[in-house]
């Protein structure tokens, strides 16, 4: 039998994500999503709670942490998949403490009690690709570090922490730094689960800057392929980009979205000002995950599309309910 995983941020479409894959490929003893909340509805969830050898619990790493602990001393999870984090480069403007509450300083208190774990063989975080900014060319990870926002800073002061810890207490933890992921289950108030919804809504995607940002986009399957591989071969220590080889810009992406929906472009979108912070370029160079692990992407737009219209279709009912918007909570 194979290893116990626990995927904290496990209530996210991409910890859910991650944890299908490892249940598919992994050939676990037993896969714990744990989640500030309890699981959403099934159209985010996609049914993984019936799923044989998963378990979800709610814990709030920042205000249970005693209580994460003792479940985790409970189940003893070899591997650690931390997605946890107050997402949202474009939000963290405002409130920009929580980002550093929960990025930095809870994973800081968690890391400092797992090292004192002999169970723990390896912690995995999932850092972010904002970490090196708009860029020019495709960024290794070495590449200076240019946060765009503050929620990228907090990001960034983690990853040093375990650089740091992994140094000098061989701390066993590596970094994934994927880039922009999407899936179905993904929550309606990101680009191509809006833009699914608008085009089954007859609702009209608002479209910043008329889309000439780039950024790089990952299906979350793929991400969670590479979890696997760093998880079964990655030399401790070790940061690792994960993403596709060219960047999209965002009206590259509407206009397939909109062709995978069978609509004009035009019926799908508005035009309107950028947002504030937004990065012109995201853009992975991800050649030393390929070298050291094999891993690259597999799930091309054509594919991936697909699936997201398949499952704005599935659940089109409940969606239309769901709100669109972001919303910050602690």
């Amino acid at each position: 039998m194979g290893k116990t995983y626990c995927i904290l941020g496990g209530g996210g479409s991409f910890g859910i994500h991650a944890a299908l894959y490892l249940l598919d490929h992994a050939n676990p003893k037993k896969v714990i999503g744990i989640g500030r909340n309890p699981l959403r509805p099934e159209p985010f969830s996609l049914g993984i709670e019936k799923r044989e050898g998963y378990v979800y619990h709610a814990r709030h790493l920042t205000y249970e942490m005693d209580l994460l602990l003792e479940l985790l001393d409970k189940e003893k999870p070899e591997v650690i998949v931390n997605f946890a984090a107050q997402g949202e480069g474009a939000v963290s403007w405002k409130h920009s403490w929580r980002f550093f509450e929960t990025n930095s300083m809870a994973l800081a208190k968690l890391s400092e009690e797992l090292m004192k774990r002999d169970w723990l063989e390896r912690f995995i975080q999932i850092g972010t690709s904002e970490m090196y900014g708009s860029v020019e060319h495709a960024t290794k990870e070495d590449e200076p570090i240019k946060p765009s926002s503050p929620y990228a800073a907090s990001k960034v002061a983690f990853d040093m922490y375990l650089e740091s810890v992994h140094k000098f207490l061989k701390f066993p933890m590596n970094v994934i730094r994927p880039s922009n992921a999407y899936c179905p289950g993904q929550l309606l108030h990101r680009v191509i689960p809006k833009a699914v919804w608008c085009g089954l809504t007859g609702n009209k995607l608002p479209l910043h800057g008329g889309g000439r940002a780039e950024k790089s986009y990952l299906h979350a399957r793929d991400l969670g392929r590479a979890i696997h591989l760093v998880a079964e071969k990655a030399p401790f220590g070790e940061i690792y980009n994960a993403g596709p080889k060219d960047p999209t810009s965002i009206r590259e992406v509407v206009e397939r979205t909109a062709n995978a929906l069978g609509m004009p472009f035009e019926e799908l979108c508005t035009v309107t000002g950028d947002r504030l912070g937004q990065d012109s370029r995201y853009w992975l160079d991800s050649s030393k995950i390929k070298r050291d692990l094999g891993w690259e992407p597999e799930i091309g737009w054509d594919e991936g599309l697909a699936e997201m219209v398949a499952w704005g279709h599935k659940y089109i009912d409940e969606l239309r309910q769901w709100p669109t918007d972001y919303v910050l909570r602690g």
